[in-house]
């Protein structure tokens, strides 16, 4: 699990697919064991209090995010407390979105992870994949489909180099700059390497 402070109002957290099995969950759980997925929630709202010293009172926005192979990112927001409860020191409103997201975008800081991962990359056979600059950070769509393994073997590779994304391949479209649109992978071994 990663964790890290956004706002003073305001922290991301991360967890694999292994982290959940590790607290007894599967990604279809998610989904469908709903006392087992407050209590994660209530767990790690608690493992990010202490870790983070995050004031945990008043209103939670909980937006979760599935990614496709890497795991689930989650932001919380918290909200002024209301007068209301003010007398109940330890109350807490949880508001959960839940999303899942099929594609495998990944943000970099620095172009120059970007030419390592791909050289990594195109040793597993993985060379479909675009290339985007938003917002002072690299995106990379990983095009190529893969079976468990390969999927596992990408994100291994990706997690030295890259943080997962809920950027979706439409915003980049729309929003971003495409450097690569097809083949980057190749295209980045070919020119860079």
């Amino acid at each position: 699990m990663k964790l890290e402070r956004v706002s003073l109002n305001q922290f991301k957290i991360f967890l694999t697919f292994d982290d959940l099995i590790e607290r007894g969950l599967t990604k279809e759980d998610l989904w469908h064991d709903l006392p087992g997925v407050h209590q994660l929630f209530h767990d790690m709202m608690y493992e990010a209090s202490d870790e983070l010293g995050f004031e945990l009172e008043g209103t939670l926005l909980v937006q979760v995010h599935i990614l496709q192979a890497q795991g689930m990112q989650i932001i919380v927001t918290q909200y002024p407390q209301t007068e209301d409860f003010e007398e109940e020191e330890d109350y807490i409103e949880m508001k959960v979105t839940l999303d899942e997201s099929r594609e495998l975008i990944f943000s970099f800081t620095d172009f120059e992870d970007i030419i390592s991962v791909s050289r990594q990359l195109d040793q597993i056979g993985i060379e479909d994949a675009a290339v985007y600059f938003m917002n002072d950070l690299y995106y990379m769509e990983i095009r190529t489909l893969l079976h468990p393994a390969a999927r596992e073997n990408l994100i291994a590779v990706m997690s030295e180099f890259a943080n997962p994304s809920i950027v979706t391949s439409v915003r980049l479209n729309e929003y971003g700059k495409k450097i690569f649109d097809k083949d980057a992978i190749r295209q980045i071994c070919t020119y860079f390497a």
